[in-house]
């Protein structure tokens, strides 16, 4: 059993910085990979970033790849998402996944424990 907690959503202009965190706790963390995933209401969720345990990445476009950064802190369970440069389109409930896998994998049907989510909102 994994649990995973989100902070560090809010309102930002476009152009500005949201740094997010997703806390996990669990006797599996050592094995999982750990990811991001965004969703707008009434919309499929979107993958966004991912890292394994080992600190191979993965992101969901090369656009997210030149203004997201992915990382963890084994040490303190954590992993983060540095998004800079946001756009009004990265506006959605941001939610923090596990998979249990040694890849940083993109799909969303290896991903078994989620959070309860962080909204960022980008706007003018």
């Amino acid at each position: 059993q994994v649990t995973l907690v989100e902070s560090g959503g809010g309102s930002v202009q476009p152009g500005g910085s949201l740094k997010l965190s997703c806390v996990a706790s669990g006797r599996a963390y050592g094995t999982i990979a750990l990811g991001w995933f965004r969703q707008l209401p009434g919309l499929k969720q979107e993958f966004v970033a991912a890292v394994a345990w080992s600190g191979s990445t993965s992101y969901g476009s090369e656009d997210m790849k030149r203004r997201f950064t992915i990382s963890r802190d084994n040490a303190k369970n954590t992993m983060y998402l540095q998004m800079n440069n946001l756009k009004i389109e990265d506006t959605a409930e941001y939610y923090c996944a596990a998979a249990t896998s040694y890849l940083a994998t993109m799909n969303i049907k290896d991903y078994t424990y989620w959070g309860q989510g962080t909204q960022v909102t980008v706007s003018n």
